[in-house]
């Protein structure tokens, strides 16, 4: 009988293990295995000792076979019902062969030693089938553990899809609120803009101004002295013809008539200056006109001088042009290209002004002016021997509103907009050659054709 109790305590113990396993063991039924699986050797005991053989068979065959019963009929085991495949055919033979007494012939003698050699068999088969159904059992433990992993997978992702959704909703708020922020702030700094490159033109047209303004004061002084000169003429020939001197009248109608010459060619040269002046000061209309380039630069050279040397008597340089005839005519748009040379002369001007207030003897500012056409494109280069620009912010100077200049000198914008000109304006290009404490020299390479 100890083998049938060892079954039992066996059968048990797996069917605990492997219904918790699963979640399949209500709690109540999990202590009522818990402890038949130890009132398992308390029976062993009693029918060891106080019950005859036969009543101890018969009390395990009874409870193997209320197992197989509950088994088969209770819901909480039907997950390990297929127990009942390993654990019925040792019952059955087992009952016959303890319980059910065959009368004692030889036939029933040789069924009997059929069955002691089945009882081996059935045992086997009974193992096999219950690591079987373990190894089913551990498989669907798995499967089920992995289903539960891919839930609970999918409720974390559920989760967080929708604290995404709730966070995506209120970036979003906060990103619209910023975009109209940004258009906002982004139309204030158009606005900004404009009336900064308004102001740069202004400034621009302000060092044009001077510059007219020194250079117009020559043609003005010529026609004055002229006309100074013509009226005490006139009181001659006035004397002269009242005293019958006609030789002498005439040379005085000459001389007045080559004083009047002299007014109207500086007259017009008076004029051809203001023109300039207002053809700078108009706004481009973006149209491109055939121009020499070679005057276009020796124009605003002068102005750009004449402003400087308005704003400070003192100022001298050297001004040392190398003008290729064969630059000869460009299409470009002449207000745009002059804005563009102005600046860059006075930036030349101020630099080698600015040098030379540092070193008062030993140093001779110098800006080298030269144009030269290389295949379909002509190149105007101004070269100044000031200091030259810092390494460091090389990669700074065509930037808006950068400047090295003082506060309130300079608004950052004249090389800014240059530049677009050339490139934008243009299609042509711009770039700086310099060597920090020697030199610095501005290249302006444009189409030709």
């Amino acid at each position: 009988m100890i083998f049938e109790c060892i079954l039992v305590f066996l059968l048990l113990r797996f069917m605990r293990r492997t219904l918790k396993n699963g979640n399949a063991l209500k709690p109540e039924w999990d202590r009522y295995i818990f402890y038949a699986s130890i009132g398992v050797w308390g029976l062993w005991l009693i029918t060891e000792t106080a019950l005859p053989d036969m009543a101890g068979q018969w009390v395990w065959h009874l409870i193997m076979v209320g197992m197989v019963y509950l088994l088969y009929k209770r819901p909480e085991f039907f997950s390990i019902r297929n127990v009942l495949y390993a654990l019925v055919p040792f019952v059955a033979l087992s009952i016959v062969k303890d319980v059910v007494k065959l009368p004692n012939t030889a036939f029933f003698q040789k069924i009997d030693d059929i069955m002691d050699y089945a009882i081996p068999f059935t045992i086997i088969w009974m193992i096999v089938m219950w690591l079987v159904s373990n190894k089913q059992q551990r498989a669907l433990a798995n499967e089920r553990k992995k289903l539960e992993k891919e839930e609970e997978i999918n409720r974390i992702t559920s989760a967080q899809k929708s604290q995404l959704e709730v966070m995506v909703a209120e970036r979003t708020a906060e990103l619209t609120l910023q975009k109209e922020e940004l258009q906002q702030a982004l139309s204030e700094l158009r606005n900004t803009q404009s009336q900064l490159i308004q102001s740069e033109k202004m400034a621009s047209l302000g060092e044009l101004t001077a510059g007219i303004a020194h250079e117009i004061q020559n043609p003005l002084n010529f026609v004055n002295n002229f006309a100074e000169v013509n009226m005490e003429l006139i009181d001659e020939l006035k004397q002269e013809s009242g005293q019958g001197k006609p030789e002498q009248v005439a040379a005085l109608a000459n001389d007045i008539r080559h004083n009047l010459e002299k007014i109207s060619y500086h007259g017009k040269r008076a004029d051809a200056i203001v023109k300039g002046m207002l053809q700078h000061s108009r706004t481009s209309s973006g149209q491109k006109e055939d121009v020499d380039i070679n005057t276009l630069v020796e124009e605003y050279m002068g102005l750009s001088y004449h402003g400087m040397r308005a704003k400070d008597k003192s100022f001298n340089v050297s001004i040392k042009s190398k003008l290729d005839p064969a630059a000869g005519i460009v299409k470009i748009i002449p207000q745009d290209i002059g804005r563009v040379l102005l600046n860059v002369f006075n930036n030349a001007f101020y630099t080698v002004k600015e040098k030379k207030q540092e070193q008062p003897t030993g140093f001779e500012p110098t800006v080298n002016i030269s144009t030269k056409r290389v295949n379909n494109e002509v190149e105007i280069r101004v070269r100044d021997n000031g200091n030259g620009i810092p390494e460091k912010i090389m990669d700074k100077i065509f930037q808006p509103f950068f400047t090295t200049k003082p506060t309130g000198q300079g608004t950052g914008l004249g090389l800014s907009l240059s530049y677009d000109i050339i490139t934008k304006g243009h299609n042509g290009r711009m770039y700086i050659n310099t060597v920090e404490g020697q030199y610095a020299e501005f290249i302006i390479v444009l189409p030709a054709s």
